[in-house]
């Protein structure tokens, strides 16, 4: 039996750990990006605008679902797809505040 370690770390570090491992493919980012472009839910097939399989891509929209950054609502035999925009925002401010966190001077010794 594998015993996972991200539980030796805080709540806080683990969250923002599974936000980036959501944003951590380019499937993904493509997806959010054509989700904010639309600026309304969508139904149809979000695979044509990818370079992947069907398959595929509902395995993306299924990590970004479940990281709570999209919304995919079953209406008939259509599922309607949309960013949930308040957790986009919280999103921004968890990574605008992880990286402000970062502090590198500027003669930092490794260049």
């Amino acid at each position: 039996m594998v015993v996972s370690k991200t539980g030796l770390f805080d709540k806080g570090l683990q969250s923002k750990a599974n936000l980036f491992k959501a944003l951590a493919h380019p499937a993904r980012l493509q997806i959010i990006q054509f989700l904010a472009a639309q600026k309304s839910c969508i139904s149809g097939d979000i695979s044509e605008e990818l370079p992947l399989s069907r398959t595929t891509v509902n395995q993306h929209l299924k990590e970004l679902k479940k990281a709570g950054l999209i919304q995919g609502i079953v209406s008939g035999v259509k599922t309607n797809y949309c960013l949930d925009y308040a957790v986009i925002q919280d999103s921004k401010e968890i990574i605008s505040g992880f990286l402000d966190e970062i502090k590198v001077p500027m003669s930092f010794c490794c260049k």
